[in-house]
């Protein structure tokens, strides 16, 4: 690491414990998941008025490189098991490996892409199915059921969707249509 651990103790005297436990989670990251550059934990204490049964609060910033970072701040208030000091920072960099391990799945490609849907623009309608023309000129059906949200009854010709490419009894069909909004950039 490039600059030392800065712990922050709030609200709570400085315990050697705790320093000593958030140095052992840092070092195993390290370990694991590569460079490190800076870390800055803060620890607080509950409140003056909620000494018992009250959540510590624990963010974890780590700076990476490249400009890179993982941040844990958000403590789950409705768990009580955030009253042991112990458990919210075990939570807390619980919660900072899994960041990295998605940080690191991302750099190295393992992360899956999802190929997106294709879209077509509605040709001709009936009273329960429809045609739509897709982007090479291919002609798909669809029933009604199909389209989304009860859709099919604000469906026009010429309403551009997107949909699902599936091949029925009578060759390729279209399912889960989706109208597209006015939003939409293509």
């Amino acid at each position: 690491m490039q600059t030392p651990i800065q712990i922050d103790f709030q609200g709570m005297p400085p315990l050697d414990r705790l320093r000593e436990k958030v140095e052992k989670y840092v070092s195993d990251l390290e370990m694991r998941y590569g460079r490190v550059t800076s870390c800055r934990v803060v620890l607080r204490a509950p409140g003056d008025h909620h000494r018992t049964g009250a959540p510590y609060e624990v963010t974890v910033r780590l700076a990476l490189p490249n400009g890179k970072e993982v941040h844990v701040d958000r403590t789950r208030n409705a768990d009580e098991r955030h009253a042991d000091a112990n458990y919210a920072v075990h939570d807390a960099f619980r919660r900072a490996r899994r960041r990295l391990q998605d940080h690191a799945r991302r750099l190295s490609g393992q992360v899956k892409a999802h190929e997106t849907q294709p879209i077509g623009t509605v040709r001709s309608l009936g009273d329960e199915y429809g045609f739509l023309e897709t982007e090479d000129g291919s002609e798909v059906y669809f029933h009604r059921n199909s389209v989304l949200n009860d859709g099919f009854k604000h469906l026009q010709v010429g309403t551009r969707v997107t949909f699902a490419d599936e091949i029925g009894e009578k060759g390729r069909q279209a399912s889960t249509v989706r109208l597209l909004g006015k939003h939409t950039l293509r």
